[in-house]
């Protein structure tokens, strides 16, 4: 994607003529950005839309003072290698890789290129960086703590659902590296011992294993069903959705864009305002400032996302005391 088409996801962007963008100055830095879905997706848009409105709060203006090319994935997460060698020959100031899977895949192509990451799972389990504090590389970005929550989002459902003993979890081998992988699975089959719950393991490698993964949990007659973090799963979510109605299975999932759409619950951080406020990292490293020296950040606030409306399709009665503690009820 090059930078006109990048203008044009934005209402009411001016569209700069190909005479201006000739006029660009060669001293202007340019951008690499690369995303996981289409580029026509609701997660690339919006990621993007975030992004730009950062860019715009620090006074950039695609175009104009900054030049922002884009590579999207299709959801093939094997393409990354490929983008990443792509964004790197363009010889771009910067990469902006849009989440773990991507920052991996830029990584290997890149050691002399900045690097910031909106979205990363655990980047000291990944590799990432060094240390939280002091990541010791070309990268840096934000971390959502995705894969250390889910121990929360078990307890969370376990209190929305007080008798469910049958919970199934939908997981994408390969969404992060072997240790995270590995952390998260443990730190859930732990908490699911803890909380007298059968946690049900059901992996889906790519998208199209979506309907024979429902089915599977269906026919286990699961109670609910917990999405694990992942992007591959986080740009399905309007298919887990709909296939968890489909199937009377209420979801806890990692991020509030789930329950919008008519899933039962959510809890995390805002991942997509990540995007916007990964500029911050953008912003100092355009004047000078080096990856290995600006510290990871961490979120400091976790969202409860609760759709009542949902809920009460399911039949089920969620305890007053939940709701009250929820930051935001569909009804």
């Amino acid at each position: 994607m090059n930078r006109r088409e990048f203008i044009t996801i934005f209402s009411g962007v001016t569209m700069w003529p190909l005479a201006v963008w000739a006029q660009q100055p060669k001293n202007v830095p340019r951008i690499g950005f690369l995303v996981t879905g289409s580029i026509e997706s609701p997660e690339a848009r919006a990621a993007l839309k975030a992004f730009d409105q950062g860019l715009r709060e620090y006074s950039y203006i695609d175009g104009q003072n900054v030049l922002v090319e884009v590579r999207a994935a299709d959801l093939k997460v094997e393409r990354f290698p490929a983008l990443a060698g792509e964004l790197v020959r363009l010889n771009v100031d910067l990469i902006v890789a849009s989440n773990s899977l991507a920052a991996r895949a830029v990584q290997q192509a890149t050691t002399t290129i900045p690097i910031v990451v909106p979205v990363m799972g655990d980047p000291v389990g990944d590799g990432l960086v060094a240390s939280l504090a002091r990541p010791g590389g070309n990268i840096t970005g934000l971390t959502f703590l995705g894969p250390q929550l889910v121990p929360k989002r078990l307890a969370l459902l376990k209190e929305a659902l007080p008798t469910t003993s049958q919970v199934a979890a939908l997981w994408h081998p390969g969404a992060y590296g072997e240790r995270t992988m590995n952390d998260m699975m443990n730190e859930a089959e732990d908490a699911a011992l803890i909380l007298g719950v059968h946690l049900r393991l059901v992996a889906v490698h790519v998208p199209d294993d979506l309907d024979r993964a429902f089915s599977t949990v269906a026919g286990e007659r699961a109670d609910a069903l917990l999405i694990f973090p992942s992007p591959m799963l986080f740009n399905q979510r309007k298919r887990i959705v709909d296939l968890a109605a489909k199937h009377r299975l209420p979801i806890m999932a990692m991020g509030k864009e789930f329950v919008q759409l008519g899933g039962f619950m959510s809890y995390g951080a805002d991942i997509i305002d990540f995007n916007r406020r990964c500029v911050a990292y953008v912003d100092k490293i355009l004047k000078g400032a080096k990856p290995a020296d600006l510290p990871v950040e961490q979120p400091t606030k976790f969202e409860l996302f609760i759709n009542l409306k949902t809920a009460k399709t399911f039949g089920i009665e969620i305890p007053p005391s939940l709701v009250a503690r929820a930051d935001e009820v569909i009804e």
